[in-house]
């Protein structure tokens, strides 16, 4: 699990823009980074991964303080972080689509998330998938979970980060000889 973290401070001011405009903050400004880097295929992944576990352990914050709407949209970073590494490293066209068109559409996410489950033989992959995605309408935009509804769909966000990780790993060694 990520722990190494780098504190970075914004104007409120641009973080709210940001959140007006249906953003979470933290995730709008690492998906930045992410592009503007300009990372090698492993790279990305690596970053990705990162992102996801960091992303995990700030939706367990934001539950601790009881904020179940960024809790929500932490939690459906994760996930969506995992979609798009196990969809890379599965060379699927949801993968080379999201290249070309350089953004991850909801569609994308979600045809990558029943096609992982399927190959993959895991219902784990579009369980977190779809608990994550009703996290996101239900807890960011529309702010109706409670901290417990959001606590309840975390164990299967950290399975499918833990899953994730491991799947990068095989795939890292296997790589390397």
């Amino acid at each position: 699990m990520c722990t190494n973290t780098t504190v970075i401070t914004i104007p409120e001011k641009l973080a709210k823009l940001i959140r007006d405009r249906g953003f979470d903050p933290e995730a709008f400004i690492m998906e930045a980074i992410e592009k503007y880097l300009e990372l090698d295929p492993q790279e990305e992944l690596e970053a990705r991964i990162a992102v996801a576990e960091h992303m995990l352990m700030r939706a367990r914050e934001e539950l601790l303080e009881g904020d179940a709407v960024q809790a929500s949209e932490k939690l459906y970073k994760a996930v969506e972080e995992c979609i798009k590494v196990l969809a890379c490293l599965r060379g699927l066209e949801e993968c080379r689509k999201a290249q070309i068109e350089g953004t991850w559409w909801t569609k994308l996410l979600a045809r990558a998330a029943s096609k992982l489950a399927k190959i993959e033989k895991n219902p784990l992959i579009l369980d977190a998938w779809s608990l994550a995605y009703d996290a996101h309408i239900h807890g960011f935009h529309e702010h109706s979970l409670d901290p417990e509804d959001i606590e309840q769909r975390l164990p299967r966000a950290e399975e499918l980060v833990k899953y994730t990780r491991e799947a990068l790993e095989r795939a890292k060694r296997k790589s390397q000889g």
